[in-house]
């Protein structure tokens, strides 16, 4: 039976191997950036996420919740009101995102 490369970071103690699987998707890293500032309902991260499908924030979103980063409230309302928001597993991962901005200042950008 082979394992798939899934399977072994799964199975791995390597936390950065991981993480990296959990943030590695792609739009994952820019959705939990928004998610920072707030709570957001889905219209809002999409017209914010400049070119992602429904379908894949909807995908991200619901990966994210699977794996305790995010939480989906939804309001018995006409018409529902589903709002998403970072979790404290969530909220520690901020701080990646902020080491990744610095660095990109530092180092790619022109600004």
């Amino acid at each position: 039976m082979e394992l798939t490369e899934y399977h072994l970071v799964e199975k791995s103690i390597c936390p950065v191997a991981r993480t990296a699987q959990i943030l590695g998707g792609k739009w994952t890293i820019l959705i939990i950036r928004d998610l920072a500032a707030g709570v957001k309902r889905f219209n809002q991260l999409e017209r914010s996420l400049q070119g992602i499908s429904p379908k894949t924030l909807s995908e991200r979103l619901r990966s994210l919740e699977e794996e305790g980063i995010v939480i989906r409230q939804t309001f018995a309302e006409a018409p529902p009101r589903v709002e998403y928001l970072l979790t404290e597993k969530g909220c520690d991962l901020v701080s990646v995102i902020d080491s990744m901005r610095a660095y990109g200042k530092q180092w790619l950008c022109n600004k």
